[in-house]
C-alpha cells in the first residue's frame, strides 16, 4: 500500500526520507495500515459479542442460530458496558508503560500479540472460561495500544507547528474507521452464519496483519518511538512491583473468600469493576483538581473541564448502548432484509464507522464556514448539542420499541435513523473534547490529560454496566421506561449545559 501510494519526498529529515505516504512521512502508512487492522479485529469481535451472548438464551432471535452462552439481556448488557470501560481505563497503565517501562513502540508490539491470543482464545470452544479470558486479553492489549500508536503518529512529525500533523491524523482517523466499517460486514457474517468462534478466528487474523505490517515497517518510524521518556529508577520498579502483587493478592483474596463461600456469580463478579471504573476517574479528577502546584488560571481551567468530562460521561452512557440496547433490539426485533436483501444484525455495527467517513468532513467543512462569519458555536454549546442530539436518538428509538411491542418486525430504517443522529451527537463531542482536553490541561499534567478524557468513556460505561446488572435489581434497559428516562435526562443535561454556557466558559480563560 504504502509503496504504491508514495511519491518524491519534500521533507528529507523525515522518517523513509526517500519517500512518501500521500505526502506525510512514510511511517505514517505503517501506522495507518496497524490501526486499521486492530480495529477490524477489535470492531468485528465487538460486533459479535451481544448477539453471541444472547444465542440460546431467554433473550435470543427466536430461530437465530445457538451455540452462544445464552445469557438474558441483562447480563449481556452489564458484560458489554464493563468491557468497553475496562478497555478505555486500561489505555491509563498504557500509557503509563510506554512512558516509563517499554516506550512506545515495544508496547505497542506487546499490545498486538496480547490482542491476537486474546481473539485466539475466544475462537476455542469450551463455554465460558475461554471466553471470558479472551475478552480479558483483548481488553488488555486494547488499552496497551490505544494511547501509544497515537504518540507515535506524533513522533513522525517535527513538533506540534508541523503543518502536516493535522493532515497525518486525519489519514490515520480514517484508517480505523475504515478497519470498523469493514470488520462487522466481514467477521460479524461469518460469525452470525457460519460459526462464532470461526468469527472470533477471523479477529485474530486481522490483528496478525496488522501485527505483521506494524513489524515489516518499524524501520520507517521515528527513533523517538524506542525512547523510554521519563523510565523507571531500579528502586521505583521494586516499589511498583509490590504495590501490584499486593492488590493481585487482595482481589485473589476477594475473589477466592466468595468463591469459596458459595456466594460466587458472574453479576457479582462485574460489581467491582464497574465501581473501579466510577472511582477511579473521580479520584483522578479530584487528584488533579486539588495539587497545589497548578496556578489559579490553571484550577479555573480545570473546575471547568469537570462539567464537559461529566457531560461526555453521560453522552458515552447512552451512546455506547448502540453496541448493546439497541443492537440487541435490532437483533431480535427488527427485519433481517431491506429491499429483498437479507443481512445479519452485526451489520448495524458498520453503520456509525460509514457515517463518520461520510459526515466528518462535512463538519469540519461547516465549523470552517462558521467561524468565518463569526457564528461558529463555542466549545460549551457544541458539547450541549451531543447531549442533545444523544437524548434525540433515545426519544426516536421510541417509536420502534413502541411499534415492537405488538409483535411486529420493524423496519432496518428506525435503527439506520439511531445509529446516523448519535454520529452527529459524536461529531460534536469527539473530536471537540480532544481538542479541549490538550487545551485545558494543566502543564504539570499536559501528557496524561488524554488518557483522563478516555476515562469519560469508562464513567459513562461503568453507570450502563452498573445499571443493568441484575445482582443489584437491574434496570430494564431496553424497556420503554429506561429508554425514554434516559433520553429525558441527556436532553435536559444538554439544555442545561447550554444555560450555564457563560458561566462554563469564564472558567475556561483564554480557551475557547
Amino acid at each position: 500500500m504504502a509503496s504504491s501510494q508514495t511519491k518524491n519526498s519534500a521533507s528529507p529529515g523525515t522518517p523513509g526520507p526517500e519517500k512518501t505516504f500521500f505526502g506525510h512521512p512514510r511511517g505514517l502508512a505503517t501506522l495507518f495500515l496497524t490501526e486499521m487492522w486492530e480495529r477490524f479485529s477489535f470492531y468485528g469481535m465487538r460486533a459479535l459479542l451481544v448477539v453471541y451472548l444472547l444465542s440460546g438464551g431467554p433473550d435470543a432471535k427466536e430461530g437465530g442460530m445457538g451455540g452462544g452462552l445464552g445469557m438474558d439481556l441483562a447480563t449481556t448488557t452489564a458484560i458489554y458496558s464493563v468491557y468497553l470501560s475496562m478497555v478505555y481505563l486500561l489505555a491509563l497503565p498504557g500509557g503509563w508503560l510506554g512512558d516509563r517501562v517499554w516506550g512506545p513502540r515495544r508496547t505497542v508490539t506487546v499490545a498486538a500479540v496480547t490482542i491476537m491470543s486474546g481473539h485466539l482464545v475466544l475462537a476455542l470452544p469450551g463455554g465460558e472460561a475461554p471466553f471470558f479470558a479472551g475478552l480479558a486479553l483483548v481488553a488488555l492489549g486494547s488499552g496497551l495500544l490505544k494511547a501509544n500508536i497515537s504518540t507515535m503518529v506524533g513522533h513522525l512529525y517535527d513538533g506540534p507547528e508541523d503543518p502536516r500533523r493535522d493532515g497525518g491524523f486525519t489519514i490515520f482517523y480514517m484508517g480505523i474507521n475504515m478497519g470498523a466499517f469493514f470488520a462487522p460486514l466481514i467477521i460479524g457474517t461469518v460469525g452470525q452464519q457460519v460459526s462464532w468462534h470461526l468469527g472470533f478466528g477471523l479477529a485474530a487474523v486481522g490483528m496478525g496483519i496488522g501485527l505483521a505490517a506494524f513489524l515489516l515497517g518499524t524501520r520507517n518510524l521515528s527513533p523517538q518511538s524506542d525512547v523510554v521518556p521519563k523510565p523507571l529508577a531500579a528502586e521505583e520498579r521494586a516499589a511498583w512491583l509490590r504495590k501490584g502483587l499486593t492488590w493481585l493478592a487482595v482481589a485473589a483474596f476477594f475473589y477466592g473468600v466468595v468463591g469459596f463461600t458459595g456466594h460466587f456469580t458472574l453479576n457479582w463478579a462485574m460489581i467491582p469493576l464497574t465501581v473501579i471504573g466510577l472511582v477511579i476517574p473521580a479520584g483522578v479528577l479530584v487528584r488533579i483538581k486539588r495539587d497545589k502546584d497548578l496556578t489559579a488560571v490553571e484550577q479555573s481551567k480545570m473546575t471547568g473541564y469537570i462539567w464537559f468530562f461529566v457531560a461526555a460521561a453521560a453522552f458515552w452512557m447512552i451512546y455506547d448502548q448502540g453496541g448493546s440496547t439497541v443492537q440487541a433490539f435490532g437483533e431480535t426485533k427488527a427485519s433481517d432484509s431491506l429491499l429483498g436483501f437479507s443481512f445479519p444484525s452485526s451489520w448495524y455495527q458498520s453503520l456509525n464507522p460509514v457515517f463518520i467517513m461520510a459526515l466528518a468532513p462535512v463538519f469540519a467543512w461547516l465549523w470552517l464556514w462558521l467561524n468565518r462569519g463569526g457564528k461558529e458555536p463555542s466549545t460549551v454549546a457544541k458539547f450541549a448539542a451531543a447531549l442533545f442530539f444523544i437524548g434525540v436518538s433515545f426519544f426516536f428509538f421510541l417509536l420502534p420499541l413502541g411499534l415492537a411491542g405488538s409483535g411486529t418486525m420493524v423496519s432496518p430504517m428506525w435503527l439506520v435513523g439511531i445509529y446516523l443522529i448519535q454520529t452527529i451527537g459524536e461529531l460534536c463531542i469527539s473530536p471537540v473534547g480532544l481538542s479541549v482536553t490538550t487545551k485545558m490541561a494543566p502543564a504539570k499534567y499536559a501528557s496524561q490529560m488524554m488518557g483522563v478524557w478516555f476515562l469519560a468513556v469508562t464513567a459513562g460505561d461503568s453507570v450502563t454496566g452498573l445499571l443493568s446488572n441484575p445482582a443489584v435489581g437491574g434496570v430494564d434497559l431496553s424497556g420503554t421506561p429506561a429508554v425514554a428516562m434516559e433520553a429525558v435526562l441527556a436532553t435536559v443535561a444538554g439544555i442545561a449545559v447550554y444555560l450555564y454556557r457563560r458561566k462554563v466558559r469564564a472558567l475556561m480563560g483564554d480557551v475557547h
